[in-house]
């Protein structure tokens, strides 16, 4: 299905050169002279190789049709995360560069979206959100208006955020996992 280079998401597959590519990035650049376009990191779905492509954002290019199935995380053994058919209870172990950044946020028994192509997985998709505890937090600097005083913090799995001055070390936040951005306070 062809579609236009402004509407390519993360997650989606694209054929380009007659290769498959998995979406990581996309960027919409809008110089001050010219019209603007799309620059999007994928990775090759064949190879694992990365590459860089811009598009103008009136230029097509072809979505793949995809098979989107629910797998629940189990465990990670090195570079490799195993985890399981939420219907056939058959196990898939896939290479951590295929979730990117996106793996630090996996926890025990998390259900989430695989997108296979030919009943090969090209894509994860994790939840929106998910619930971590800040294990570490700058302490506030006075005198800061409140509107801009975020101040950096560590999660219980490693990734560094920045987080309002009332969050200290020990609380509970929600995380969007696609930004890697501070949402909200979690409910007890």
């Amino acid at each position: 299905m062809k579609i236009q280079a402004n509407n390519i998401r993360p997650g989606n597959v694209i054929e380009h050169e007659g290769k498959q590519w998995s979406v990581l990035k996309i960027q919409l650049i809008q110089p001050g002279k010219g019209g603007a376009f799309i620059q999007v990191e994928m990775r090759d779905v064949a190879s694992g190789v990365k590459s860089n492509e811009r598009w103008r954002t009136q230029d097509t290019v072809e979505k793949l049709s995809v098979d989107s199935r629910e797998y629940a995380y189990l465990f990670a053994e090195g570079n490799m995360l195993t985890f399981m058919d939420s219907e056939n209870y058959e196990q898939t172990t896939l290479p951590r560069e295929l979730l990117g950044a996106a793996a630090a946020f996996l926890q025990e028994n998390m259900h989430v979206s695989v997108d296979l192509i030919e009943g090969r997985p090209v894509a994860v998709h994790l939840p929106q959100t998910v619930v971590l505890e800040v294990t570490e937090a700058d302490p506030v600097v006075r005198g800061q208006t409140a509107a801009s005083s975020y101040k950096p913090a560590m999660l219980s799995n490693g990734v560094r955020i920045m987080v309002p001055p009332f969050v200290e070390a020990g609380t509970r936040v929600v995380v969007n996992t696609e930004e890697v951005a501070y949402v909200e306070r979690a409910k007890s």
